[in-house]
């Protein structure tokens, strides 16, 4: 296979890589990977199931843990083409267009779930100052029209990406550091001036870290907001409320604040701890948001319940 042409026109493949140092490993690699895909996409599926079919949980909060499940489904589904292939069937190389077709949608389900996590703490905070008003003003239509603005919002906000990047000219250098395609880690492959992908790729950043500044500004309203209670009680009802999406922003923000130190700051870092932490960034929310919400929230726990049960009975007639 030919190294990456200069022209424009005729940028040919990539080259993906799996665990540095593991490669004798990859198909053992696979099976939990391949395990926690599936565990994480019959989790969201269920969560969504449960949603649409139990009443009590048509409220303004879980119709945005919906909106929260589609974009962890979306980004399990972004990554797992190029994964399985390379884990399973040791096929690294992927074409230029499916690169930065791949690196659109993982950046944008992000952004997506970026711009839902704070909404949810909108949500949270508007629910327990204002709880008599909750209902009015967070409407079916309004909680839709606010999904739909930030879908579109996340999308538009990284459309450039992969034109930008199409732009660029590629010389020698083809392997990436990741299982999958990045915006920061192509751009570098670049022999041409990517000074606008930079700048460009350091807004998209600063983006998410206004979001996640804006939840964090919102939690401070909630707590003074809940120090405000008179009832420790009714304190510890409010808190207990959070305790869900406080999880979910950690597990969702925590992974993206080390990759983007890595990223940037670190000169000289294990290539396996590179992909590492580039795959818990994709794997875990989309696992551990299910777990976390099933366990925390009564009634979805109570619905899963019943259907071990059926299922159970169901088994045995």
């Amino acid at each position: 296979m030919s190294i990456i042409n200069i022209s424009h026109a005729e940028i040919t493949t990539f080259i993906l890589v799996g665990m540095p140092g593991l490669e004798y490993a990859h198909i053992w690699i696979s099976i939990p990977m391949c395990s926690m895909y599936l565990i994480a996409l019959l989790g969201n599926c269920t969560i969504l199931f449960i949603i649409k079919t139990e009443p009590s949980l048509h409220e303004p909060m879980y119709y945005f843990l919906s909106i929260l499940t589609l974009s962890d489904m979306g980004l399990s589904f972004s990554s797992l083409p190029t994964m399985l292939r390379i884990f399973l069937f040791k096929a690294s190389e992927i074409s230029a267009n499916a690169c930065f077709a791949q690196q659109f949608f993982i950046h944008g389900f992000t952004a997506l779930e970026s711009s839902v996590l704070l909404i949810m703490s909108f949500d949270r905070f508007l629910a327990i100052h204002n709880p008599l008003r909750y209902s009015s003003l967070l409407t079916t239509l309004r909680v839709a029209q606010i999904g739909i603005v930030c879908f579109f919002k996340s999308f538009l906000l990284v459309l450039p990406f992969p034109f930008t990047l199409r732009m660029l000219k590629y010389c020698e250098k083809r392997q990436l550091s990741h299982s999958y395609c990045l915006h920061q880690d192509v751009m570098k492959l670049a022999c041409s001036d990517n000074q606008i992908d930079v700048i460009y790729g350091f807004f998209g950043a600063l983006c998410l870290m206004v979001d996640f500044m804006l939840i964090a500004v919102s939690y401070i309203l909630i707590l003074k907001t809940v120090l405000g209670i008179a009832s420790q009680k009714e304190q510890l009802k409010a808190l207990n409320a959070c305790v869900s999406h406080i999880c979910a922003v950690i597990i969702f923000y925590l992974p993206i604040i080390n990759l983007a130190i890595v990223h940037r700051f670190v000169q000289h870092v294990s290539p396996l701890f590179n992909v590492l932490m580039a795959n818990v960034l994709l794997l875990v929310p989309p696992l551990m948001n299910p777990i976390v919400y099933c366990v925390k929230t009564r009634q979805i726990r109570d619905k899963i319940s019943h259907i071990i049960i059926y299922i159970q009975f169901g088994f045995r007639s």
